[in-house]
């Protein structure tokens, strides 16, 4: 199954509205990423949001609706999640999971 092109383009809008000189697109785990200065802030996977919110915000991540551990090898990624489509619905929704992961991505020092 192709990622959802639809959510990629939303995820695109808000990365844009945020200005980020540093951010590229990358096609990976056959989706596309969003790194900023070489850091991994989200993506898109199937019809699900990947977020990297860091290991401090894991587990209260996963405690919400519609979140579940970022595993597609059978070794789920501790500080990153995938949010299913009803926890992203609302643009409210993916703009706070969007800016989570950039927030965490901006954290990190540069590659």
């Amino acid at each position: 199954m192709a990622y959802d092109e639809g959510l990629s383009v939303r995820v695109e809008e808000l990365l844009a509205e945020l200005g980020l000189p540093d951010l590229v697109g990358k096609k990976m785990f056959s989706g596309i990423g969003y790194l900023i200065s070489g850091n991994m802030a989200c993506g898109v996977h199937r019809d699900r949001l990947i977020v990297r919110i860091g290991p401090e915000n894991y587990q209260g991540a996963l405690d919400q609706a519609d979140v579940v551990p970022f595993d597609i090898t059978g070794r789920p990624m501790k500080g990153w999640v995938m949010v299913l489509a009803d926890g992203y619905e609302s643009d409210q929704a993916l703009r706070q999971w969007v800016e989570a992961g950039v927030a965490f991505a901006q954290s990190l020092p540069p590659k």
